[in-house]
């Protein structure tokens, strides 16, 4: 198996449409060669640990409501493209991904680490974020919210609950959030494989059946 490193923000629609064109690839392969592990980075590593109101973030990223909709218009064709609905009107805050990122970490390590149930976990658990954060609007930064996310892949939510009210595996977290940075990754999603190759942005599912080929030529 060859390592793919997913390296993304569970706010960031291009990694919700990346997983999506990626997946795709996947299901028209009879097999594939990957084993995967999601890995963190914050887009917004500064953002408050409660997340701000969006309409305020808006305004102080993109300079005012005008261009951010005509940014985020281009976000939801691509969307659409890829047969995902978007609802950014629902959206009331944008959050700090430090815990959401916790959590994608603990759903490898309690299920498996790095046997196939560990990538399964984080897949789910990051697949549902962005469900609830794109579709529903909720705050990827809330604890309640999180807990409920995890018990779906089969986390225990009383303990769910508790390391999300403490700091663990916080600086970890960040040491991989910086370890990407220092390789040079800026924007996500970043896919790292086998450790050596790079593939940035949500890459059509044509793409990537072409990199799989070429890894079985070169096996």
């Amino acid at each position: 198996m060859v390592a793919l490193d997913i390296i993304s923000d569970p706010f960031c629609p291009w990694c919700w449409i990346g997983m999506t064109k990626l997946d795709a690839a996947l299901a028209q392969a009879s097999d594939h060669p990957f084993a995967m592990h999601w890995r963190p980075f914050q887009l917004n590593p500064d953002m408050p640990r409660e997340g701000m109101d969006r309409q305020s973030y808006l305004s102080a990223k993109f300079g005012g409501p005008d261009r951010a909709r005509e940014i985020y218009a281009r976000v939801e064709a691509a969307a659409e493209a890829a047969g995902l609905d978007v609802d950014f009107s629902r959206m009331k805050r944008t959050p700090n991904t430090i815990a959401a990122h916790r959590l994608i970490r603990w759903a490898r390590q309690q299920n498996g680490g790095e046997a196939d149930g560990g990538a399964a976990a984080q897949t789910l658990v990051v697949t549902r974020m962005f469900e609830r954060y794109f579709r529903e609007g909720a705050d990827l930064g809330d604890r309640d919210v999180l807990t409920e996310i995890g018990e779906l892949a089969g986390m225990e939510r009383d303990l769910t609950a508790t390391l999300l009210a403490s700091d663990a595996d916080l600086e970890e977290v960040r040491a991989e959030d910086a370890s990407a940075r220092e390789m040079g990754v800026s924007g996500v999603p970043t896919f790292l494989i086998g450790g050596k190759y790079v593939v940035q942005g949500a890459q059509d599912a044509e793409t990537w059946s072409r990199v799989m080929a070429e890894l079985r030529t070169a096996a």
